[in-house]
């Protein structure tokens, strides 16, 4: 209620909380870093596979990755949850639901023959995530990168892990200098299809915007790791 006792409507703050690319609420909301235009993680998302400008006010945001200029507004987010009755509910069913559809192929492909074990990883050894969505990841050491110091880097004994969709790239490569036994010091590249990927990437992130649209996007998805290289 605001002072004067006017009762405000969710209408009437939609303009703020509505995306521009769906028209619906923002769902993960997602700020162009460059403009700070905000819209559903999805729809921008999308929006980038075809074009480098922000949809609403047309400034170029990357000349070559602008997926490197989004920041997820987790504080929007819990606003736009409290102003919108049964919204987040909603959304957490439906993803809940894309995430078992996720597993079932998963499963399919295990049954198949992919040799998949049923091996939960909990993140940087914690249960935090343990209720989250879960997803099927290999991880393989790629061996031609030519650095002097790739014979500190192996393949891992068990390549398949499965771990939280929300895991990200940092968390990752903490696994792996653990279970490679690797100085704190040294720096790993994770890469998805040849392109490096960035800390804060999630693993859902990556799926979505990397591995989903190829045209053999089977199960489970690949990471290769590799000493970093430094290009400058």
């Amino acid at each position: 209620m605001a002072a004067g006792g006017k009762t405000h409507q969710v209408r009437d703050f939609n303009r703020f909380i509505t995306c521009y690319l769906c028209g619906g609420y923002l769902i993960k909301p997602t700020t162009v870093t460059e403009c700070l235009h905000t819209f559903c993680k999805s729809c921008i998302v999308q929006h980038f596979e075809e074009s480098n400008d922000c949809p609403k006010c047309g400034i170029q945001v990357h000349e070559t990755n602008p997926l490197e200029m989004l920041r997820l507004d987790n504080t929007l987010e819990e606003i736009i949850f409290k102003l919108v009755p049964g919204l987040r509910e909603q959304e957490e069913e439906r993803e809940l639901a894309f995430w078992r559809n996720t597993q079932c192929r998963q499963n399919l492909t295990a049954d198949a023959g992919t040799g998949i074990p049923d091996v939960t990883v909990a993140a940087a050894a914690t249960d935090y995530h343990r209720s989250d969505p879960q997803i099927a990841i290999c991880l393989d050491c790629l061996h031609n990168s030519g650095s002097a110091s790739e014979t500190s880097v192996t393949d891992l004994m068990k390549k398949f892990i499965r771990c939280s969709s929300r895991v990200t790239v940092g968390t990752i490569k903490k696994f792996l200098s653990l279970k490679l036994k690797l100085p704190s010091s040294y720096e790993l590249d994770v890469l998805c299809n040849g392109e490096i990927m960035g800390r804060d990437h999630t693993m859902e992130f990556i799926y979505m915007t990397r591995w989903r649209l190829r045209a053999d996007n089977t199960y489970p998805m690949v990471l290769e790791y590799r000493p970093r290289i430094d290009f400058g």
